[in-house]
């Protein structure tokens, strides 16, 4: 059986790749939760897959856990599709997004077309560079990991680190310039008729 080899990146983070080798007869889901995996995401948000030319234009789609409207329209799914039925190409490129409410896009290309290596689990992380970046939620806390609150009020604790003064402090210091008086005060507090 033929094994697919596609490079991944991520649209905005060029120094990040991964090399994953699937089965051919895998489906578009199966490829969803590879890429998901090597990069430590949640599989469970909606995704799709696009056919991509050369200039990564959106083609035909292939969803997971679809939209209303988007199922209204007739979309394929991911885990009915199957990647063999999809290439065209020995450099098919496929636009994908994950997690449409907060998107990452990546572009998906076949780089070579192999035999099977017996004794191999598909899918296969063959090639793993950089770090993926981290995914933040609506209140700005990493659901890949939630710190313990120690760790977050050191990583906010850096005005102590600075000997920053407190707020005491600089409004001392206001009520001292308040009563200090400079060359253009009047000593007897009056208004200027002029």
């Amino acid at each position: 059986m033929a094994i697919y080899r596609f490079r991944v990146t991520f649209e905005d983070y060029d120094e990040v790749i991964r090399e994953i080798e699937v089965l051919s007869k895998h489906s578009f889901l199966d490829l969803h939760r590879a890429i998901l995996e090597s990069v430590g995401f949640d599989p469970e948000k909606p995704s799709s897959f696009f056919i991509s030319n050369d200039q990564w234009k959106k083609g035909e789609e292939f969803a997971y856990l679809p939209s209303e409207i988007k199922m209204r329209k007739g979309v394929l799914l991911m885990d009915n599709t199957r990647l063999n039925q999809h290439i065209d190409d020995p450099h098919q490129k496929f636009y994908y997004t994950y997690n449409f409410e907060r998107p990452f896009d990546f572009h998906v290309q076949l780089i070579k077309i192999l035999g099977e290596e017996e004794g191999k689990q598909y899918p296969f992380l063959f090639k793993s560079i950089g770090k993926a970046p981290k995914i933040f939620n609506a209140g700005g806390i990493q659901e890949a990991h939630l710190g313990s609150d120690d760790d977050v009020k050191n990583e906010f604790d850096f005005l102590n680190d600075m000997a920053y003064d407190t707020e005491e402090e600089d409004v001392d210091l206001l009520d001292d310039e308040e009563t200090e008086t400079d060359e253009f005060s009047d000593p007897s507090g009056g208004d200027d008729d002029f």
